[in-house]
């Protein structure tokens, strides 16, 4: 039997025999919309170029819709496209109530609202609440002086603690208008609200509500972790170059939930909406506090399973071995702590190299990798975040200079290297393993110039696999990565076992494979994976009186192969 025609009796045997299309999934439990479908991100700059800009644009997004459809999401998350000096490609925000002339106009994200909508996908926010640009009217008028009307609408110090930005270099920066340092959690450029104020919290959340308005789904809600700064500003322990990180010092201070419920009562309650905090450093028996029916969102970025290299705080070229264990056992202790609320499933986005080298040895084959994660990303309890790209199978960049990337976190970690003693060439080698650039390359449409993203120069370089790499090839290929996401979206979202059955992981000891179950009832699903580049003994004969639905290999053993994966129904 070859691989077309047993996917194909694998899907018919889902939805006759064991997946009922009827089933009353609402019945046992309420299920939100956001909860049967995953979410597709798009990072709006490398997407699509209608107008030969060279970056993307909102038009882009509008003409690629059937493409996103045939993912079978239900939600579109966009990265920030508001007004911005784009020192953070966006994340430094100057309008929170406007579209950037570069992606287009207000009347070009309610047609993108509108079509979403006809195709029964709803459009996700960014939004950026820690942190505006420098050029914001607000902080415009607050470095102004000390006695006008937003004076204390950011923080500001006389004197400036040790404190290292995420970006590098200090967090503090200084003012001659005021004669004062203002504080800055990651660049110069983008300076932290002051959310004691509540003239601040007003006008956040009025900015909030303006979208909401305009027809969309929800938010993402970024560096949420930061709002709350401590009531008193120290120095804190420092390292070798005589500062200390920010996060330690800042990241959910006691009081910080205060803010977020009532962010939650004046913007989100009583809306049909998602809302999905990023929160690095929140632990996993934290989660009930954020999340669920007594939390402030709907569901929690967590970073324990994509940060388990960086123990230490994420500071590049301290990275440590990466680990299965501790890789699986990050995602157990999610799953369980929300195993009465929810869990946003994602191993990328526009902050996080590609999964494929990220959590695979050096030489593992690319598209089994990329298929094996689809298999643990669909079948993990919660709801599948897949980042554009992922489900072409895209792979990190490499290039050559420190003056090719652009990401100004690239850079500050490079010069962090370097003041460490590290050389050039070291510096860069964990540059190109980490470089949030790696998520950024424009997306591969063809194998036309700059893979079809752009008739212009690309703000970024296309990854140079864009000839084999690319979603026109993928779509016509039934083997693809592309093909392999559309049949385990579909499947997931049909399956009651995968939406509400529990999660129990297997051997959770092992180095090699990372083995689970969901159950619902009599039915159980079991997914197992090959995480190493050697074949793998099964610990037990788990495929005994299995019927296999899904595997990145065409036929079957009673072994893993290298990076093998298999979803299989267990009697």
């Amino acid at each position: 039997m070859n691989r077309r025609t047993f996917i194909k009796g694998a899907i018919a045997l889902t939805a006759t025999a064991w997946l009922n299309p009827n089933n009353l999934i609402d019945a046992a439990e309420k299920i939100f919309w956001w909860q049967k479908k995953g979410v597709y991100q798009i990072y709006p700059k490398s997407f699509l170029d209608t107008n030969g800009s060279g970056t993307g644009d909102l038009r882009g997004i509008i003409r690629k819709l059937d493409y996103i459809k045939s993912l079978d999401v239900g939600a579109i998350w966009l990265t920030p496209v508001y007004p911005s000096p784009m020192v953070d490609n966006g994340y430094d925000i100057a309008d929170y109530t406007d579209i950037d002339p570069r992606f287009g106009t207000l009347a070009d994200f309610d047609e993108l609202v509108a079509e979403a909508k006809a195709r029964n996908i709803k459009i996700v926010m960014d939004l950026v609440f820690n942190h505006s640009s420098d050029r914001h009217p607000w902080f415009l008028e607050s470095k102004s002086s000390r006695d006008n009307p937003k004076a204390d609408w950011y923080i500001w110090r006389d004197e400036p603690t040790n404190w290292r930005s995420i970006f590098g270099g200090s967090a503090w920066q200084w003012c001659e208008e005021r004669q004062q340092f203002y504080l800055h959690t990651f660049a110069t450029a983008q300076p932290d609200l002051n959310w004691e104020n509540p003239d601040v919290r007003r006008a956040l959340f009025d900015a909030a509500n303006f979208w909401l308005n305009r027809g969309v789904g929800g938010f993402r809600i970024d560096a949420i972790v930061y709002i709350k700064k401590p009531k008193i500003f120290v120095d804190g322990p420092a390292d070798a170059d005589g500062t200390c990180s920010v996060h330690n010092m800042t990241a959910n201070t006691d009081g910080i939930l205060d803010f977020l419920h009532e962010f939650k009562r004046e913007v989100f309650d009583g809306r049909d909406i998602f809302t999905v905090g990023e929160a690095n450093s929140v632990k996993p028996e934290d989660l009930p506090d954020w999340v669920g029916d007594h939390g402030v969102f709907d569901m929690l970025f967590e970073f324990s399973h994509v940060n388990i290299m960086f123990p230490h705080g994420e500071v590049w070229h301290r990275a440590e071995l990466f680990k299965l264990s501790d890789f699986k056992r990050a995602l157990t202790d999610s799953q369980l702590a929300t195993r009465d609320s929810w869990y946003p499933i994602y191993f990328e986005n526009h902050d996080k190299p590609r999964s494929v080298n990220n959590f695979f040895p050096h030489g593992t084959d690319k598209i089994l990798a990329a298929k094996a994660l689809a298999m643990i990303l669909f079948t993990l309890r919660g709801t599948p975040f897949i980042y554009q790209g992922e489900e072409l199978g895209f792979a990190n960049v490499a290039f050559d200079s420190i003056d090719d990337y652009d990401d100004i976190s690239s850079r500050g970690q490079y010069d962090l290297a370097k003041a460490d003693g590290l050389g050039d060439k070291e510096a860069l080698r964990f540059v190109q393993k980490f470089s949030r650039d790696n998520a950024r390359t424009p997306m591969q449409w063809d194998t036309s110039r700059n893979a079809g993203f752009t008739s212009g120069e690309p703000w970024l370089p296309v990854h140079e696999d864009f000839a084999t790499c690319n979603a026109d090839s993928e779509a016509r290929d039934p083997d693809s990565v592309l093909n392999f996401y559309r049949r385990l979206s579909k499947f997931r979202n049909s399956s009651d076992v995968l939406i509400r059955g529990d999660y129990h992981e297997l051997y959770p000891n092992s180095e090699e494979l990372f083995i689970f179950t969901r159950t619902l009832g009599d039915k159980k699903i079991l997914t197992a994976v090959n995480f190493t580049t050697h074949e793998v003994k099964l610990p037990a004969k788990i495929f005994d009186g299995a019927k296999k639905l899904f595997g990145n290999y065409p036929d079957e053993k009673n072994f893993l192969r290298p990076t093998e994966a298999v979803i299989l129904i267990l009697d």
